[in-house]
């Protein structure tokens, strides 16, 4: 009884986790049904709705298929082609992240303006979320024992062979889980679509809140968003199966390395390929900024302000955060019964809503239970981690799955209760996963628009807010000097996790 009252915490803790990632539920749920169900039936089961239902979807696939290829391919590079310089290519490769996808866009549009619309936002887009698949991929291939490649080789199967039915099934799950983020992402992405005037579900949204007319169409859109994600969801948890990986050996033989020219062409041109239009292109476009001319001089003053509060806002965001997660992906793997993987699919579910809908839901919620909170630091950290529970507790899960179950049994062998394992034994072995999580959520909120727009304090400016501001007046000489300060800002936890998937590759 004493195991089963330790195990009732985590999840009790999970519990109170994903309720907290449903608080835009409720306003939404309340909002689409103000006029009654008939109203948000026929709101919704209407041929302009269907229409947004198809450019949403032919998008995210779109870019969702790519974004798989193209994190696959990255995988391959630094983990399993041999060319030198893995950690500088790591980090390159994960640069994407550190460019919000607004700022890439207007990168691109500023550069190009006949590129708007659907080929600009899958060019954004896929560039800035091929990395969501391409780390735990890379994370996966590290652990693989080439003993199977071997004896595929011997049987005479070619390297192409031998990627596609050897290699491939067993990254499958990771390759599901990266995708299901891109996936989400691009469903709930404003920033780009706004700026390539792409006409999807968020723009719609968007443009239904600030114009105050029609609220009800907005919830009423953005119930069919998490109905979208629920389905996205539902689907990745089918084809991804079971994993019994923790509970087999981990330690697998060492790898030779041995790359021939041919390989190593096809390798450098994939790269360029990919480096140029995700990096090259949009901070190129950016350093341009800094040579226009502007009839505002530069306030250094506000560019150092508006950076340390980007910086503090990224942090507290990713610790509590963390805190949340932690229970929600320890339930997920080491819980058994139905309940147990309820708290992380739940909070799945408010992931494809667009920030300007989860700010919006937070007002609604801090005017009417937490006024004391309204327009203050605590609900702005309330709104952006609701937005990034769901990629902290993917990094998590995918760290404890991978954390030897008999270390654990060892532990409770030894008389060490549920969660003294956790503590003392789980978090520690998966602390690379924990703070490839934390750079992940604290590398999204730095970045984060709509949340930080609507909830920040009277008088608080971030960088992000910054950027917006001037770059509506199409001012990109004053949007340069912070522009350049959240690429250095965000390179940060960048290189981060870089380093850490290195150093995963390297002691498996």
């Amino acid at each position: 009884m004493r195991q089963t009252r330790a195990s009732l915490i985590p999840l009790g803790l999970a519990f109170v986790a994903a309720f907290i990632s449903l608080v835009p539920l409720w306003y939404l749920v309340t909002q689409s049904l103000s006029q009654g169900i008939q109203p948000f039936l026929d709101e919704v089961f209407q041929e302009r709705t269907l229409t947004l239902i198809i450019r949403s979807t032919v998008l995210v696939a779109a870019v969702t298929l790519m974004s798989a290829i193209i994190g696959t391919f990255t995988a391959w590079v630094i983990t399993l082609s041999g060319v030198r310089g893995r950690l500088i290519l790591t980090i390159v490769f994960s640069l994407p992240l550190a460019i919000p996808s607004y700022l890439s866009a207007f990168a691109w549009i500023s550069w190009k303006p006949e590129i708007s619309g659907f080929i600009g936002s899958f060019i954004v887009l896929t560039f800035a979320c091929y990395p969501y698949v391409m780390l735990p991929v890379s994370a996966a291939m590290s652990r693989l024992d080439p003993v199977h490649e071997d004896i595929a080789r011997t049987m005479g199967r070619s390297s192409f062979q031998i990627f596609g039915e050897v290699v491939l099934p067993q990254l499958r799950r990771s390759i599901t889980s990266g995708s299901l983020l891109v996936a989400l992402y691009a469903f709930s992405d404003f920033g780009a679509v706004a700026a390539m005037r792409h006409e999807v579900f968020t723009w719609v949204i968007y443009g239904a809140y600030r114009a105050g007319f029609n609220p009800t169409r907005a919830a009423s859109l953005s119930i069919v968003l998490i109905l979208a994600a629920l389905a996205l969801t539902y689907a990745e948890s089918i084809s991804r199966g079971r994993d019994d990986s923790a509970k087999k050996a981990t330690t697998a033989r060492r790898r030779r390395r041995n790359t021939s020219w041919p390989l190593a062409l096809l390798t450098s041109v994939g790269t360029l390929a990919i480096v140029i239009p995700g990096v090259v292109i949009p901070v190129a476009n950016i350093a341009s900024w800094l040579g226009r001319s502007s009839t505002r001089s530069i306030d250094w003053g506000s560019v150092w302000s508006a950076t340390g509060q980007s910086f503090l806002n990224g942090s507290v965001t990713a610790i509590v955060t963390l805190l949340l997660a932690i229970p929600v992906a320890w339930s997920a793997v080491r819980l058994t019964g139905r309940l147990a993987n309820i708290p992380e699919r739940l909070t799945y579910i408010t992931h494809a809503l667009p920030g300007i809908v989860v700010a919006i839901s937070v007002v609604y919620v801090g005017i009417r239970v937490a006024r004391p909170w309204y327009q203050e630091f605590p609900l702005l950290i309330f709104g952006q981690v609701i937005i990034f529970l769901p990629v902290m507790v993917a990094s998590l899960r995918a760290a404890f799955e991978k954390t030897p179950v008999s270390l654990e049994e060892v532990a409770h062998s030894l008389g060490v209760g549920k969660i003294s394992t956790l503590l003392r034994v789980a978090l520690p072995i998966a602390m690379p996963g924990i703070l490839a999580g934390s750079a992940l959520s604290m590398l999204a909120a730095v970045k984060e628009l709509p949340v930080t727009l609507l909830l920040r304090p009277t008088g608080m400016d971030t960088l992000s807010t910054k950027i917006w501001d001037f770059s509506t007046i199409s001012d990109y000489a004053s949007v340069g000097p912070y522009a350049i300060a959240m690429l250095i800002l965000a390179a940060l936890p960048t290189a981060l996790l870089g380093t850490l998937s290195v150093m995963k590759d390297a002691s498996s």
